[in-house]
């Protein structure tokens, strides 16, 4: 009777394994595996060669502005405190009464010794912080041109460190990857996503030999180069000006490479739908970008498979894969880019990967995106073909 028994439970459990079942655990298995290689990539990353430093060419820090964001003076008071023998640092501005206009100029009394300008910039474009770039690089005196988000902060040997790879003339682009820091929740979910999805896949993409790219967090390259591509004009179409940039840059022959720097954003989304327009801009862009590849995204969401795998009852395949993926999210979100809330709010990763699930479903449709006081509509290719002033 024992043998029977036992021999029927074997056979029912045999039983409810079915072919879902079976495409569960594989597809979880696969999320586990990219989840693995993304920690395979940090430590790739802490391990690349180390660039010779070289301080015999002057640079030009060009910065395109627009309005005042929380922080922005504390933010270009870092790039004013560079450990570097030449440098200056132009402000690029569309209208003359530009809140920024102040803290500028706040700057350069506070630095009278380093060349601190303010261009006034009209050049047309339907990506107008290209339009500004356009007239900021007619200004530049120097021939290594850093572009960086208005509101990005940078350690202080910043220009030393991610000028050190254009020593080669091979290397084309210098990028970086960067951290947020933040003080309300909606915010606090994008620095998440950033710290512990998009950076690791940046990694992951370069791992992989795909490195047509450049983040704006930092975009480090000649003077000579940009005009070899045609300028900031080949890219003043296009809503991804970073990744065009690094493209364009790719595709005349030249590597593009990640920095170890890691340099620091603000975000202030406010409000929840504030930061999901925010991630609906960045996923239909990365889209429009990426082509097909943005279809397989899901694979790299593992708190998703975590979930499915848990609704059938796989808590051997489930619980495995949530442990893996909170330890990739801290190699790369507080060990690599000493991101504190990743640490603090490792809890909320889970729900923000189902955020991010969401966030990718509604990139999947849709060519229009809303960007500060714009709403863009796009194209196939990722240009922008008309814009509204939103009110």
């Amino acid at each position: 009777m024992g043998r029977r028994t036992l021999g029927s439970l074997r056979s029912r459990a045999a039983g409810d394994v079915t072919g879902v079942h079976i495409a569960v655990i594989v597809l979880a298995s696969a999320a586990g595996l990219y989840q693995l290689i993304a920690i395979l990539a940090v430590l790739s990353h802490w391990r690349q060669d180390r660039f010779p430093q070289f301080h015999d060419l002057a640079v030009s820090i060009l910065k395109p502005v627009h309005g005042r964001d929380p922080g922005f003076y504390a933010a270009i008071r870092t790039h004013a405190l560079q450990q570097y023998p030449e440098f200056e640092i132009l402000f690029g501005i569309r209208r003359a009464d530009d809140p920024a206009v102040a803290d500028v100029e706040r700057l350069s009394a506070e630095f009278p010794a380093l060349p601190i300008r303010l261009v006034l910039c009209t050049s047309p474009a339907p990506n107008l912080k290209v339009g500004s770039l356009v007239d900021l690089a007619r200004e530049a005196r120097h021939p290594i041109l850093i572009v960086n988000d208005s509101d990005i902060s940078v350690p202080p040997d910043y220009i030393r460190d991610v000028t050190a790879p254009l020593a080669d003339a091979n290397i084309g682009l210098v990028t970086c990857l960067y951290r947020a820091e933040v003080h309300d929740w909606p915010s606090r979910f994008e620095a998440l996503a950033i710290a512990t999805d998009f950076a690791p896949s940046t990694l992951v993409a370069r791992m992989f030999g795909v490195s047509d790219f450049g983040l704006g967090s930092t975009l480090a390259f000649r003077a000579a180069d940009l005009e070899r591509i045609g300028g900031f004009q080949a890219i003043a179409d296009y809503i991804a000006d970073d990744y065009q940039l690094g493209h364009q840059l790719h595709s005349a022959g030249m590597r593009n490479v990640i920095s170890e720097v890691v340099v620091s954003t603000r975000l202030s989304a406010e409000s929840w739908r504030g930061a999901w327009r925010h991630q609906v801009r960045w996923a239909r862009t990365i889209r429009v970008s990426g082509g097909a590849g943005y279809l397989g995204l899901p694979i790299t969401y593992a708190s998703l498979w975590v979930v499915v795998a848990a609704l059938f009852g796989l808590w051997w395949v489930a619980l495995p894969l949530l442990a893996i993926r909170f330890t990739m999210a801290m190699a790369c979100g507080w060990s690599l880019l000493s991101a504190r809330d990743v640490w603090i709010y490792c809890y909320a990763i889970p729900l923000r990967d189902l955020w991010g699930v969401a966030v990718w479903s509604a990139g999947l449709v849709g060519h229009t995106v809303v960007w500060r006081d714009q709403k863009l509509r796009l194209d196939r290719a990722g240009k922008i073909v008309s814009s509204t002033r939103l009110l």
